[in-house]
C-alpha cells in the first residue's frame, strides 16, 4: 500500500477499531470457536469485544496454526486489516543458540548476525513477524537475573551487538521472505535496578543515563529497528511506559524514531502500583500521551481511550498517529498483500531445527565459551587419558537456558553423549555426583569411586535454567552447596579437575577456582552445547571467548566493572595507606576482568604505534599494534583498544573500549592490527548535557583484556 492508501484506511476506521489496533493479546482466544473467552482465560480479564479488534497477537506459533488464526480473524474483520504475530525469540526459535551473554563473549558480531538470521528464518516460516529482541540493556550487577539476555557491561560492545542483531533479524529489506522485524528493549535503563532486584527502581542522573545506558538503544534505532519496548522501571521517577520525556521527547523527537513503541507485558496497568496513576483510565491517558502505541496484555486502552478522547484528555490525533505507525509496520511486512507472509508448513518442516542450523549453533557456541583458568589440564588427551565425567550437567539437564521458548532441552546435544562420540569407550567413565541443588552420600561416594579410576576429572556444574532470566535475581551468586561439596570431595583424590560451568550470569567462583585446575565458562550454550564443549575439551576447537562482563571476587564488590572512575584517593597510587579507596578484606578488582579469556596458545603484543601524536579535527588517528601467536597451536585472539581521557570536564573512566577485532593466527605468525580513532569517538556527555571531546591528553592501550598496561599518549588541541 502507498502512504495515501494507509491514510484512507485509517479514515475508514471507527474509534473502536483504531483502539483495537493499539492492543495486543495472547493467542489463546483465537483458538476457540467464534473467538470466545471461556474457562481459565476469563481470569486474564481480556474483554470479549477486544478479541476481533486486537491488532496484534503474542505467543502464537506454527505455520498452520497462525495461518488459521489469521484466516479466521480476517473473516470477522470489517476492513480486512491483518493481525501481526509477535513473540520472544531471544536466542533462537527452536534451534537455540547460546544465551546473549554468551554470544557477547564471542566478541564476534558476524556470529551474532548469523544467530539472528537463523532465528529469523525459523521464526518467519513458523508464521511470526516480530521478535522482542535484541535486549541491549547495559548491566553491571550479576545479581540481576536478566543479565543472561544482555551482551554485558560495556556500551561500545553493546552498541556493536545491537547493530548486528537488528541487521540479522531484519536483513536488507522485507522483500526477503525470511526477514522479521526486531524490537529493541527495554527502554530505558532496565539493566540498572537497585540491588540487582528485578523490576526495582532505577535512579541515576540524566547525564549518566545518556552517557552509559542510552547508546545501545540508539545504535539499534539507527540500524533501523522497527519497534522499541518500554522497560518496567522508572526513569527519573516516572515509569517508562508513561514517560513522555523518554518516549516522545528523546526517542521520537531527538532520535527521530518513527516506529512502533510497545509496552512490556502488563506495564501500562503497572502505573497504578507504581503510584503515578490513580486508576486504569489515568494509566491509559499517561501511556498514550507518552506516545506508547501498543499496550501488551492489559486493557486500559480498550476500556478508556474512547472516553478520554471524547472528553478531550487525549487528542484523536495522538491516537491516529499511533494507529498509523502500526499500519505502516504491517505494510512494510507486506501483510496487506499477503497476510500469511512467509508461513509455510512444508518449509517449517524443512528449515526449523535443520542440520545446517544446528551446525551454525555449534559454531557460535564454540566461540562463546571462555577459558577462565588452565593449569596445563586442557586440552584432554583422548588416547592416553582416562576421563571421569561427573556432575549434574553431564546429561539430562536443560542447557538451553531461559527464553528458549520453542527449544527442546531433550533434543540438545548432551555432554556425555558427545564425549562418547569422540573418546574410546574404555577412556570415558561417568557418575552423576549430585543434582543441581542436592546430593546424597550415595551419589558422592559413586562419584569418588568413579573418579579414582580416572586420570582426569571433568566436572559439569552450574545453575538450573530457571536460576537466571526474568524474576530470577539472587543475593548469593555462588553455585549451590551440593555442587561445591562434590568438587571438594573429588579434589581430595589429587587428580586434575576440569570444571565446565553452565550458568546465565557471572558467578562468585572462589571455591571453584580453589579446587579446579581448569575452568571453562560454557554459559547456557544452546542446542549444540554438548558438541561444542566436547570439541573444546579435546582440542578440536581452541577456545577464543572473552568476558563481556566482569566476574566479582564476591558479591560485596558489586557493582564491579572495568570502566570505573578514579577517586580522589586511588589505591593504585597509595596501596599501603589506610585512607585510600579500597576494601580491607578484598581487592578492588574483579576475579576475572572484562575482556579476559585464555586460549590453548599465547599471544604477544608489541610495537604499539600512533600515526601522529595529535588527533586533528576531521582526521583519524591510526593506532597500530603487532600481535604474534607465540604459542604452539593456531588460535583466535580478540585484540582490544582502550582509551583514557586523562583530564575531563567531568570525571572520566579509567579506560573505555573503543575498538576490537578478532583475528586468527597460526603458531609463530604475526600480524599488524590497526584501529582508527576519531574525535567523535572520544566525545562524551558533559555536565550541561552537551556532547563533545575534551582538549588535552589521552592515553591509548591495546591488548587482550581490559587490564592491559602498555600505552601511548596523544593530544587533542
Amino acid at each position: 500500500m502507498k502512504e495515501i492508501e494507509l491514510t484512507e484506511l485509517l479514515n475508514k476506521m471507527t474509534l473502536k477499531e483504531k483502539i483495537g489496533q493499539l492492543s495486543q493479546i495472547i493467542s489463546e482466544p483465537y483458538t476457540s470457536e467464534d473467538f470466545e473467552i471461556t474457562g481459565p482465560l476469563t481470569e486474564l480479564g481480556i474483554p470479549q469485544d477486544l478479541v476481533p479488534l486486537a491488532g496484534s497477537v503474542l505467543g502464537a506459533s506454527g505455520a498452520e496454526a497462525n495461518m488459521t488464526i489469521q484466516e479466521q480473524y480476517l473473516k470477522q474483520s470489517r476492513l480486512k486489516i491483518p493481525l501481526i504475530f509477535m513473540a520472544d525469540i531471544i536466542h533462537g526459535y527452536k534451534t537455540i543458540f547460546p544465551i546473549p551473554l554468551g554470544i557477547g563473549s564471542s566478541w564476534n558480531t558476524e556470529l551474532a548476525k548469523l544467530s539472528a538470521r537463523v532465528s529469523a528464518v525459523e521464526t518467519a516460516v513458523s508464521g511470526l513477524h516480530v521478535t522482542f529482541s535484541p535486549m541491549v540493556d547495559l548491566v553491571r550487577d550479576p545479581r540481576w537475573g536478566r543479565v543472561m539476555e544482555t551482551t554485558g557491561e560495556d556500551k561500545f560492545l553493546n552498541e556493536r551487538f545491537a547493530e548486528a542483531f537488528v541487521q540479522g533479524y531484519q536483513g536488507e529489506d522485507y522483500t526477503d521472505p525470511y526477514s522479521i522485524a526486531s524490537c529493541v528493549k527495554h527502554f530505558a535503563g532496565y539493566g540498572a535496578p537497585e540491588g540487582g532486584r528485578d523490576y526495582n527502581t532505577v535512579n541515576m542522573s540524566e547525564r549518566q543515563l545518556r552517557e552509559d545506558y542510552m547508546s545501545a538503544y540508539k545504535a539499534a534505532v539507527d540500524s533501523g529497528t522497527e519497534l522499541v519496548m518500554t522497560s518496567f522501571n522508572t526513569v527519573d521517577g516516572i515509569p517508562s511506559s508513561g514517560n513522555r520525556w523518554l518516549l516522545h521527547d528523546v526517542l521520537r523527537e531527538e532520535w527521530g524514531f518513527d516506529g512502533v513503541v510497545i509496552s512490556d507485558w502488563g506495564a501500562v496497568k503497572e502505573l497504578l502500583p507504581h503510584g503515578v496513576a490513580a486508576d486504569e483510565k489515568e494509566a491509559a491517558r499517561k501511556a498514550i500521551n507518552a506516545t506508547l502505541d501498543i499496550e501488551m496484555m492489559t486493557f486500559t486502552y480498550i476500556k478508556h481511550l474512547e472516553e478520554l478522547i471524547n472528553e478531550g484528555s487525549v487528542s484523536e490525533q495522538i491516537m491516529d498517529d499511533a494507529v498509523l505507525r502500526i499500519l505502516r509496520l504491517k505494510n512494510k511486512l507486506g501483510l496487506f498483500e499477503n497476510p500469511y507472509r512467509s508461513a509455510d508448513a512444508e518449509k517449517e518442516k524443512e528449515l526449523v531445527f535443520s542440520e545446517d542450523h544446528r551446525e551454525k549453533a555449534c559454531k557460535v557456541a564454540e566461540e562463546s565459551m571462555v577459558l577462565l583458568k588452565n593449569d596445563a589440564a586442557l586440552p584432554l588427551n583422548v588416547e592416553k587419558q582416562k576421563i571421569a565425567l561427573i556432575g549434574p550437567f553431564s546429561k539430562g539437564e536443560n542447557m538451553l537456558g531461559a527464553w528458549s521458548w520453542k527449544g527442546e532441552p531433550e533434543s540438545a546435544s548432551q555432554l556425555l553423549d558427545s564425549l562418547k562420540d569422540r573418546l574410546p569407550a574404555a577412556n570415558l567413565l561417568y557418575a552423576k555426583g549430585s543434582e543441581i541443588n542436592t546430593t546424597t552420600e550415595k551419589l558422592l561416594t559413586e562419584a569418588e569411586v568413579t573418579a579414582s579410576k580416572a586420570d582426569v576429572i571433568v566436572l559439569a556444574l552450574g545453575e538450573s535454567a530457571d536460576m537466571s532470566g526474568e524474576a530470577a535475581s539472587l543475593t548469593d551468586i555462588r553455585l549451590p552447596n551440593s555442587q561445591i561439596e562434590l568438587l571438594k570431595r573429588l579434589s581430595k583424590l589429587d587428580k586434575p579437575i576440569v570444571t565446565v560451568l553452565f550458568n546465565g550470569r557471572p558467578l562468585d567462583l572462589n571455591n571453584i577456582d580453589k579446587y579446579s585446575d581448569a575452568i571453562l565458562e560454557a554459559w547456557f550454550p544452546g542446542s549444540e552445547g554438548g558438541s561444542a564443549i566436547s570439541n573444546i575439551l579435546i582440542g578440536r576447537t581452541n577456545p577464543s571467548g572473552k568476558l563481556p562482563m566482569s566476574f566479582p571476587e564476591n558479591v560485596g564488590q558489586i557493582p564491579v566493572y572495568y570502566n570505573h572512575f578514579s577517586t580522589g584517593r586511588p589505591v593504585e597510587t597509595t596501596p599501603d595507606k589506610k585512607y585510600s579507596s579500597k576494601y580491607l578484606d578484598c581487592s578492588n578488582y574483579p576475579k576475572y576482568a572484562f575482556g579476559y579469556g585464555l586460549s590453548y596458545t599465547t599471544f604477544k603484543y608489541s610495537d604499539l604505534t600512533l600515526s601522529d601524536n595529535e588527533l586533528k579535527d576531521d582526521e583519524a588517528l591510526e593506532v597500530t599494534v603487532t600481535v604474534t601467536n607465540s604459542g604452539p597451536v593456531r588460535g583466535k585472539e580478540v585484540v582490544q583498544l582502550y582509551v583514557r581521557d586523562l583530564i575531563g570536564e567531568v570525571v572520566r573512566p579509567e579506560r573505555e573500549l573503543k575498538g576490537f577485532e578478532k583475528i586468527t593466527l597460526d603458531s609463530g605468525e604475526s600480524t599488524e592490527v590497526t584501529f582508527k580513532l576519531t574525535r567523535d569517538m572520544l566525545s562524551y556527555v558533559h555536565s550541561d548535557l552537551s556532547v563533545s571531546a575534551d582538549e588535552g591528553e589521552f592515553e591509548v592501550f591495546a591488548g587482550g583484556n581490559s587490564l592491559v598496561t602498555g600505552s601511548k599518549k596523544f593530544v587533542i588541541k
